[in-house]
């Protein structure tokens, strides 16, 4: 499956504009961690596009959320590893065991925080520097949705916080005008 197929799978499954932006910023951050990493960027790609393709479904039951990913992503002929990266990446339900696991974790995270800077930069990504992310990563108020020990599970990849901010920031700039901003 190529980028633009599982686009239009989450479409299916997702109708919030703004769910749909944030895995496109996950799949974005993730497909630059693959880079960094030497791991397959269009596998990790996908991995980040697809991971929340349940969540309108299962009406964010924690219980749920993953696993029914799973099914859908198996019903539609994903390779079990992209499924179950999916599944996995619910860490009320889940430890990451792999490095797709951990990254998937810690951008899911990310991509809120860093799109939230831009938000208050007047939707202005090109303005958000690593320096902005950590400053906003302490305000635990800023984004409070966004987990920030999952964020820190990164540096188990030998990525530090510094590293990952600036991964995050080139590889959404990268896709800026699909998500709105500037």
């Amino acid at each position: 499956m190529d980028r633009e197929e599982a686009l239009k799978l989450l479409r299916k499954y997702i109708s919030n504009e703004n769910l749909i932006k944030h895995c496109i910023a996950t799949s974005a951050i993730m497909k630059g961690l693959a880079k960094r990493l030497g791991e397959d960027e269009n596998r990790w790609e996908l991995i980040g596009l697809l991971h929340d393709i349940d969540y309108e479904l299962v009406k964010g039951d924690m219980n749920k959320h993953g696993i029914r990913g799973y099914d859908i992503l198996k019903s539609y002929g994903l390779n079990d590893d992209i499924a179950e990266a999916v599944k996995r990446h619910n860490y009320s339900l889940f430890e990451p065991e792999n490095p797709a696991e951990i990254a998937l974790q810690a951008a899911d995270n990310l991509s809120g925080l860093v799109i939230a800077c831009a938000l208050v930069k007047n939707r202005k990504l090109s303005e958000v520097t690593p320096k902005t992310v950590k400053k906003k990563f302490k305000d635990k108020s800023f984004a409070a949705g966004c987990n920030r020990e999952r964020i820190k599970l990164i540096e188990k990849l030998g990525i530090d916080l510094q590293e990952f901010y600036d991964i995050a920031i080139k590889s959404l700039l990268e896709i800026k005008h699909e998500l709105d901003l500037k």
